[in-house]
């Protein structure tokens, strides 16, 4: 009896030791030394999720917290110093000279319908007529007869604005049926619907496409929707994806912004279907 409780003490001892070692502080987890947070852009989002892991990774000790939003929330939690990188999915406007624009990659605004849908493809005064309500039905365009669902993004959207600017139209004058905020939303609702159109990133629409949804990018005036005529400057809707910072990148922002625009991601870019683009 008494060789059997030394065995219970001596094997409860080590078992308490061992549960009170791994609570330990930093027994499981490395501990935070540095925090960057970025914002913005939910175009960039994913990328630089997947760029910030892989960063963390080599940096054990910082922590890198990705949040979107849209570019809009990207500019100004940055110029309020919520941010210390801001994801804009375009170029920075005249208005915006206090902040610095870093390119990481180069990418391309599609018009997506349903894999079913049979229309070949669109010009810009098709899509304008779609979009203002002057064309609202598919057998217009060779398709079938059913009624057009139109799909468009919320404000605060730069996709939204290069879209706009493309058709030549003000927000005010476009008749959408559903209105969403990211591409994620907006390549959901198109795969789910035979009728609908909408706008999102080429390279978000792509990696869906691959991965089995029922889309289709259509052709703008001639020219296929594709990373490739992208990457060939011959496609008429791409823009820079940039991390933005208030004046010159100071610390760990500028460190992860090297970082970002280093070769050392470029796979990461590309499993994106996006283009990788050089530092200067």
């Amino acid at each position: 009896m008494q060789k059997f409780l030394q065995f219970l003490f001596v094997h409860s001892f080590c078992f308490v030791v061992t549960i009170g070692y791994a609570t330990q502080p930093g027994a499981q987890t490395k501990s935070v030394t540095q925090r960057l947070v970025v914002t913005g852009s939910s175009t960039l989002a994913p990328l630089v999720n997947e760029i910030a892991r892989r960063f963390e990774s080599a940096h054990p000790g910082m922590r890198i917290d990705v949040q979107t939003g849209g570019s809009s929330r990207g500019i100004t939690e940055v110029r309020q110093g919520i941010a210390a990188i801001g994801m804009v999915s375009r170029a920075l406007k005249p208005d915006e000279g206090d902040l610095r624009a870093y390119a990481i990659a180069q990418d391309g605004i599609g018009i997506i319908v349903h894999a079913g849908n049979r229309v070949a493809g669109l010009s810009r005064d098709h899509v304008a007529d779609i979009f203002t309500g002057n064309i609202t039905r598919w057998k217009v365009l060779d398709g079938t007869g059913a009624r057009i669902t139109v799909i468009h993004k919320a404000e605060g959207r730069s996709t939204l604005e290069l879209f706009l600017d493309y058709i030549r139209r003000k927000n005010s004058e476009i008749k959408p049926h559903i209105i969403i905020g990211d591409n994620a939303q907006g390549i959901k609702a198109v795969a789910g619907n035979p009728h609908a159109i909408g706008y999102v990133s080429i390279g978000a629409a792509e990696f869906e496409i691959r991965r089995g949804l029922p889309l289709r990018l259509l052709p703008l005036d001639g020219i296929a929707a594709s990373v490739e005529t992208v990457r060939q400057g011959v496609f008429p809707l791409s823009r820079p994806l940039n991390l933005v910072t208030l004046g010159e990148p100071q610390g760990l922002a500028s460190q992860f912004i090297e970082f970002a625009r280093s070769p050392q991601v470029h796979d990461l870019v590309e499993t994106q279907y996006f283009i990788p683009v050089n530092a200067d």
